[in-house]
């Protein structure tokens, strides 16, 4: 990948396309990444309720596009998809920095206040909803049609695509990475007024940029774009159809009854009414077989999708509760400065950015070799691989946030009243660094694999399903944080998410991730087992 020949595969328009997404990073990292600071800081919100908060809407965010895709695909030209949910999201922004604004110049209405945070934060989701899946499937669709995956049993010729999402990821990546760490030490030093506001200017020169490639992009149409205008209702017609067809026989005795009696098949429906519709349907029977074969793609999606989302758990705790648990660490560096927890997520990109091009150079050589495949691991191996890794992190967590209390503890002994322990906020680098790697591997994998198995005249809600990994696994990590906090209400301790953070025990909470997400990576191995990719005929409806 970070070869320059490769590189230059890739056409202007991708490239274009590359930078844009990278803004629109830089933005909405500006504003998740140390939005749990604000809520806790500003709003005066609980640990918990906090990450709660963060995690409902990140979750929302990333599961509206598996609800604006579909209408997208049927109805809207992922160009105009594009602008329109782009403005969605400037007003987002604007109405966030509006909300920090009023915030500073008028404490008391805080209620209101915070209503216009939540209007404007889920505006942002609405956005985001429809921007971020046609954006990387408008860029894919720039490689041209003779790209489509899978183009061939070897997958030879997705050599190119598979460049293409790592080239962009690469470039989100270096989008998070600036809006990370810029924007967490600016909302620190200057102000969540200014610190919102960038982002909100970000994203209104990205929209400019868009539109001002426009005469060099690729347009793609399809030949049976007529069929393709609403493949989810077409889904539907295709199972009515079959379930008709069912009925489509009736069994008769003959009349007369000196002839030899035997069952016949007359060629009549049941219900004549339904004659006509029957026509209509058969004049398209073919486009029925393979868009029900379609719906059973989708359907064969879903255990592997759903096996994915604990690792989607696992890359909340980054934005949550390893940022609360950085602010008790020791953060100094020199005299003066002091590093915004917020910052330490820039590891994970950072990690992405420099380790990446190692991927091609060394990893897949190597791999090579061992298997004797081209690719050297397949799609699914890569995402297990990420899967191992990210687990690996949360044990690391786990010991790393059992250090912390220990010293914590001892400290409250001996009679200190401070949060602040003598420990360097550089010890939590270790599972950053990993859940960086772990995703080169899963996540980098989990495009490729979702953009290539569905459909292509559906290949925004391959994209969507991808985001909604992300958006479930939001929900699922606030489920369970809830769940802990009834339990350990019921048993009278005190809760896994204190806000006294001495008491808190985020390493138990460490160790159950981590044992939910080794049952799951088990399942994911046996579930890849018996899973079949998508055929070369497939490929064409």
């Amino acid at each position: 990948m970070a070869g320059g020949q490769r590189l230059q595969r890739l056409n202007k328009s991708c490239i274009l396309l590359i930078a844009i997404a990278g803004m629109e990073r830089f933005a909405f990292k500006g504003v998740a990444s140390n939005l749990v600071t604000y809520l806790t800081d500003v709003v005066n919100l609980s640990n918990s309720s906090a990450a709660k908060m963060v995690n409902g809407w990140v979750g929302f965010t990333s599961i509206m596009p598996l609800l604006v895709a579909p209408i997208a695909d049927a109805y809207w030209h992922k160009y105009s998809t594009i602008m329109v949910s782009s403005f969605l999201y400037f007003v987002g922004l604007a109405a966030l920095t509006t909300t920090a604004l009023a915030r500073s110049w008028h404490h008391r209405n805080r209620t209101m206040s915070s209503s216009f945070l939540s209007l404007s934060l889920y505006l942002i989701s609405l956005g985001q909803g429809g921007y971020n899946p046609s954006l990387q499937a408008f860029g894919a669709d720039q490689l041209g049609e003779e790209e489509e995956l899978p183009c061939s049993k070897d997958d030879k010729c997705s050599n190119k695509k598979t460049i293409f999402f790592q080239w962009w990821y690469f470039g989100v990546c270096s989008g998070s990475l600036l809006g990370v760490t810029v924007m967490s030490y600016i909302q620190d030093t200057f102000g969540w007024v200014l610190g919102f506001a960038i982002p909100a200017i970000s994203m209104i020169l990205s929209i400019l940029i868009f539109s001002g490639g426009s005469p060099i992009y690729l347009y793609k149409q399809h030949d049976d774009v007529l069929q393709a205008k609403k493949p989810l209702m077409n889904i539907f017609q295709a199972i009515k159809a079959s379930a008709l067809r069912c009925f489509h026989c009736e069994i008769t005795l003959p009349n007369d009854k000196s002839e030899v009696v035997e069952l016949e098949l007359q060629e009549k429906p049941l219900c004549p009414e339904n004659l006509e519709s029957l026509k209509d349907l058969n004049k398209d029977s073919k486009s029925g077989m393979y868009l029900l074969a379609n719906a059973k793609v989708m359907l064969k999606l879903l255990p592997i999708w759903t096996m994915l989302l604990m690792f989607a758990v696992i890359f909340q705790q980054p934005a949550t509760f390893f940022t609360k648990q950085g602010m008790t660490m020791k953060r100094n560096i020199g005299a003066d400065f002091k590093i915004p927890p917020a910052t330490l997520q820039s590891a994970i990109t950072l990690s992405i950015i420099l380790l990446m091009p190692l991927y091609d150079k060394i990893f897949i050589p190597i791999t090579q070799v061992i298997t004797r495949q081209d690719k050297g691991i397949s799609v699914m191996q890569r995402m297990g691989i990420g899967m191992v890794l990210s687990i690996i992190a949360m044990v690391i967590a786990a010991l790393v946030e059992m250090r912390r209390l220990e010293i914590g503890r001892q400290m409250r002994s001996a009679g200190s009243q401070s949060e602040t322990v003598p420990l360097s906020i550089f010890w939590l680098l270790p599972q950053y660094i990993l859940l960086g790697i772990s995703d080169i591997f899963t996540v980098v994998g989990m495009q490729e694999f979702f953009y290539g198995e569905v459909p292509r005249k559906m290949r925004t809600m391959g994209i969507a399903l991808y985001t909604s990994v992300f958006g479930v696994g939001s929900f699922v990590s606030a489920l369970l944080i809830t769940l802990v906090e009834v339990y350990t209400s019921s048993k009278g301790i005190p809760s896994w998410f204190c806000d006294d953070m001495v008491e808190a025990r985020l390493d138990n909470y460490y160790w159950l991730l981590a044992w939910l997400s080794a049952v799951s990576l088990l399942l994911y191995a046996l579930l890849c087992k018996y899973y079949h990719k998508r055929s070369d005929s497939d490929s064409e409806y």
